[in-house]
């Protein structure tokens, strides 16, 4: 059975909108390191977790995390 890889769009919400890795993981009540663990798919959330990071992005949880690559920006025909 294959690992069961979390993909998620963290490092992508926090550019957008100029967050630090420690600002997120203070707001979040974690250490930073996790942060870049997620970022990084080395560590999958639990649900609580997820739930959270999606409310501090303001989106629904699909937007942040799938259980599919997320399909690659600007890479389609105009």
């Amino acid at each position: 059975m294959p690992s069961e890889v979390i993909y998620n769009r963290i490092a992508m919400l926090r550019a957008e909108r100029g967050i630090s890795r420690r600002d997120l993981a203070e707001a979040l009540g974690v250490h930073y390191q996790t942060v870049g663990y997620l970022e990084r798919g080395e560590y999958s959330p639990s649900l609580h977790l997820a739930l959270r990071i999606a409310a501090y992005f303001e989106v629904a949880v699909e937007v942040v995390f799938a259980v599919e690559p997320f399909p690659r920006l600007g890479t389609g025909t105009a």
